[in-house]
């Protein structure tokens, strides 16, 4: 895990300011205090993007699955594409000494070794070379831009297969000038990262060798190509990915009328949530004739909260969230790992922070230590409670280490034990310094959520979390980015979902007073 990370703010590389003026739109009928219960009776949302519909289902046919499928395909292509700047193709690379790679690698060295016979026969076969070179020619014509007609003419001109076959049939072929003029081809072509690739083909003196690293070394440029596409289609992508991603899941929809029930639910649980929370801070004994009234907006955020302590092993994503599911999942785990070296520095600060005071490099190296042992916490095999021992003797080490270089006496044996007795109690259920710190740690995400967007800063980090801030801001950017970047994507499809579970029964009330007018 990273601990070198420069403070970050909300909001970078997202969609411009435009975009979230759409999403404010679509839920300005959800606002708190700018807008009446009365705008939720109307009837402005989409119909296909209604959570649930009252007429009878319908059959969904399987051409309409597959299009379904490929509009998810493509929406999740291009989000990857647009959000994840490291991004990019490889080739795929078969299990060393599976049953697939040896039979590739026999299929393989058996076609070499024909040509190999066949150049070396008397006279020489040169119909496969040909054909090889014929196929190079494809590929090296592949790598011209529309206007490389010159380049063009030219390696159509050399190695024009006809030709070729002529000269072959009166023994004046030249198969090893034909390789160098297509290596040198090659050398004008490729990245700077294949520099070393090509010296190495024009080091190679056998012919066959020779052909069989041109044709890696090609694979690697076709790589290349796509890779440096993709880059070159990024900006555009971001610029309309809000537009694309909307429009293609508003397709799935139509599609699959199913395909909001897993977003509602997971809205609805939320909504559930805030209301126990709300009837329970009621004063004991008053008369309430109503439920409490939640802010949408409130429920959307808690939602997003919710993300962070979800179990997506076991647990089915949202469908809004699939395109985000890894990122979410590899940021929960981080955050997981950053509580618990939080709560280790909140304990040896409570039980030895006097002894330790002024010495911020211990503190330092304790947390380097916590996060090496840490990694693969998130494992199945995971023994969490072996390490958060391991890390307490690790930790009255080092202190005991520190005290002696001040001249102090170590530890006495029962704090060390204490020490570590409290370290290992952390997986505990309902561990009090567990609690606090997550509950700290969920109070600095939901203050992300709050934040208006022309506010790009980072707010405060709460007390007893300075030792993890750094990172702390550096994942708390990455959520904030998802968050909002997903809320002006699915912003209208929320509001409709926000708009039957919260006022549902008063919108239905007053369209049938209206109807019976």
């Amino acid at each position: 895990m990273p601990f070198n990370g420069e403070k970050q703010c909300v909001g970078e590389d997202q969609p411009s300011d435009s975009d979230s003026s759409r999403f404010s739109e679509s839920m300005a009928s959800l606002s708190d205090s700018e807008c009446s219960r009365q705008s939720f009776t109307s009837d402005s949302s989409s119909k296909s993007s209604s959570p649930a519909s009252t007429s009878p289902p319908r059959v969904v046919t399987f051409d309409e699955v597959m299009a379904a499928a490929r509009n998810l395909s493509n929406m999740t292509l291009a989000h990857e594409i647009a959000v994840n700047e490291n991004f990019q193709l490889k080739q795929d690379a078969l299990p060393e000494n599976s049953l697939a790679s040896r039979v590739k690698h026999i299929v393989h060295q058996a076609f070499w070794d024909v040509l190999q016979s066949e150049l070396n026969a008397e006279p020489p076969e040169y119909e496969h070379a040909i054909k090889l070179f014929e196929e190079i020619r494809e590929i090296l014509l592949s790598f011209l831009t529309p206007g490389g007609n010159r380049l063009r003419n030219q390696i159509c001109e050399v190695l024009d297969t006809d030709l070729i076959r002529q000269q072959a049939e009166h023994s004046a072929v030249d198969i090893q000038g034909l390789a160098n003029y297509v290596i040198s081809i090659m050398g004008k072509l490729c990245a700077p990262v294949r520099d070393d690739d090509i010296r190495e083909l024009k080091a190679t003196n056998d012919i066959v060798e020779v052909l069989r690293q041109i044709f890696h070394v090609l694979d690697l440029m076709k790589m290349d190509m796509v890779n440096f596409t993709i880059r070159s289609l990024r900006p555009h992508l971001q610029r309309q990915l809000v537009d694309y991603e909307r429009t293609k899941f508003q397709e799935i929809l139509e599609e699959t009328p199913s395909a909001l029930d897993q977003t509602t639910g997971w809205i609805k649980e939320s909504v559930n949530e805030l209301l126990s929370l709300s009837e329970t801070a009621l004063t004991p004994g008053a008369e309430n004739s109503s439920k409490p009234s939640l802010s949408p907006t409130l429920v959307l955020n808690n939602s997003y909260l919710k993300l962070l302590q979800w179990d997506y092993q076991k647990k089915e994503l949202p469908e809004t969230l699939m395109t985000d599911g890894a990122r979410l999942q590899e940021l929960t785990e981080k955050l997981n790992q950053l509580k618990i070296i939080a709560c280790l520095s909140l304990i040896t600060n409570n039980m030895v922070g006097a002894l330790t005071e002024g010495l911020p490099e211990l503190a330092n190296r304790l947390k380097r230590i916590s996060a090496v042992l840490l990694e693969g916490m998130n494992k199945e095999t995971f023994n969490l409670k072996e390490v958060l021992n391991s890390i307490g003797v690790q930790t009255c080490v080092e202190v005991n280490k520190a005290l002696v270089e001040r001249g102090l006496s170590i530890l006495n044996a029962e704090i060390q034990a204490n020490l570590i007795a409290q370290f290992s109690s952390i997986e505990e259920e309902d561990n009090p310094i567990w609690s606090l710190i997550d509950k700290r740690i969920q109070l600095y995400m939901k203050s992300l959520l709050c934040l208006p967007s022309p506010q790009k800063c980072m707010p405060p980090v709460p007390g007893g979390l300075a030792i993890i801030q750094q990172e702390l801001e550096v994942l708390g950017s990455q959520y904030a980015n998802i968050v909002n970047l997903n809320k002006q994507v699915y912003g209208p499809f929320y509001a409709n979902i926000l708009r039957k579970l919260l006022f549902g029964e008063e919108a239905m009330g007053k369209a049938d007073a209206s109807s019976a007018n």
